[in-house]
């Protein structure tokens, strides 16, 4: 068995994201599948070879992207391998949370479905011309590879809402949807008025809908250079012919890229109005910064963790001794200066230290969540987690109840 195998490139995945991996069963691929990559390759090239960053052309090589036939993705992990990459197949959509930490690992993640005929220029549905002629070329370059990478690690500790997760299903729904040929018109529009009611729903957009618009902008829709003269790098751009072209009308405004990009919502559906434009790489490391220095998991305290609460998520505290409990949080007690005091998880808990799973403090054995004091003791300046076992000096003891708690 290849060292690229389905199975071996499997194992090397963290188990929680196994469950998302398919085998690529390459010959599931119709006659009609090819043709299909070999018009959208040959297009995308002719037209691309002038407008794409220089990396889109080396990085094809790089990555074993050809114009003749659809990708192994195992024949690719072959050279990916030399960037430090992998890439693994899913069906379809999977959860954003899941996608970020995928790419966290330097793991692409690559659909296997191709788009049908009808839809050969533009699909909202991912398929594997957008994510392996899109995503994988420009990672041949290391310092957006390094980009990617840290969207990843950054995207995954985002705090979401329920919002954010009702709203993801209304976009995979309706992109599915448009991607069957037998879909009526009438089932369109109700997905795309479900789509609409639940983005006005969500009024306070949440962390991971914040950094999922930098990620649009940049990842699927970035352009580098300058407003007036610019190159494409997005995937969106590089696995589409008709947005690829449709970003050079006039009347698609080119704007600098900021942290502001975040503000600017956008439609999975449609071609864009607007898009944003790096001056080089580096710039969207930058921009990257700005934005985590603004989040929950760098800032932390009472603020963060009432974020997390109205969340209703399950989410990941971390002590400042590095004790890291995860669960759902339902719990904050703050003291009279608003310092924390006390903080209550409920439902399957578990323990950690550097994310991994302190043996014996599972969800199994705390099913029923998890409760701890926080800080310094009353009439004491010492924090709790600088005491040993044997807190007798402060009227603290083993087994006993203190304080109210």
């Amino acid at each position: 068995m290849s060292k690229y195998s389905h199975q071996n490139i499997l194992e090397t995945v963290p188990g929680h994201l196994q469950p998302y991996i398919i085998d690529q069963n390459y010959n599931r691929y119709s006659s009609q599948d090819q043709a299909v990559w070999r018009y959208i390759m040959r297009n995308n090239i002719n037209f691309l070879s002038k407008h794409a960053h220089p990396s889109y052309l080396k990085g094809l090589e790089k990555t074993g992207i050809s114009i003749d036939q659809i990708p192994d993705v195992e024949k690719m992990n072959e050279l990916l391998d030399k960037m430090d990459w992998r890439a693994v197949v899913v069906n379809g959509f999977i959860p954003p949370a899941a996608f970020m930490e995928f790419q966290a690992h330097k793991i692409l993640v690559i659909s296997a479905e191709i788009r049908n005929i009808e839809h050969i220029l533009y699909t909202p549905a991912p398929d594997i011309v957008h994510e392996a002629a899109g995503h994988a070329p420009i990672i041949a370059d290391n310092t957006y590879a390094k980009y990617l990478q840290k969207f990843g690690e950054v995207g995954s500790k985002a705090m979401a809402s329920k919002m954010d997760f009702e709203v993801y299903e209304a976009i995979r729904h309706l992109s599915i949807i448009k991607e069957y040929p037998d879909t009526s018109e009438d089932e369109i529009r109700k997905a795309e008025t479900d789509l609409k009611n639940k983005i006005k729903a969500n009024k306070i957009p949440s962390e991971a809908t914040l950094l999922s618009r930098l990620h649009w902008w940049t990842v699927e829709y970035g352009l580098i250079g300058k407003p007036t003269n610019f190159k494409q790098y997005g995937a969106g751009l590089l696995s589409s012919v008709g947005e690829s072209q449709h970003c050079l009308n006039p009347e698609v405004i080119k704007v600098p890229l900021s942290i502001r990009c975040v503000d600017y919502n956008y439609d999975i559906t449609r071609m864009q109005p607007q898009l944003f434009v790096a001056e080089d790489w580096q710039h969207l490391i930058d921009v990257l910064d700005e934005f985590a220095a603004t989040m929950c998991f760098q800032n932390g305290g009472v603020d963060a963790l009432e974020k997390a609460k109205e969340s209703k998520n399950v989410s990941t505290i971390e002590y400042s001794s590095g004790l890291q409990v995860s669960g759902i949080l339902t719990k904050i007690r703050a003291g009279d200066q608003g310092e924390l005091t006390y903080i209550q998880l409920s439902g399957p808990s578990a323990l950690a230290n550097q994310y991994k799973e302190i043996p014996g403090h599972g969800t199994d054995y705390h099913k029923d969540g998890f409760g701890s004091p926080v800080g310094k003791l009353y009439g004491c300046e010492k924090a709790l987690e600088f005491f040993n076992p044997d807190c007798k000096v402060i009227c603290v003891e083993n087994g006993n109840k203190c304080f109210g708690i």
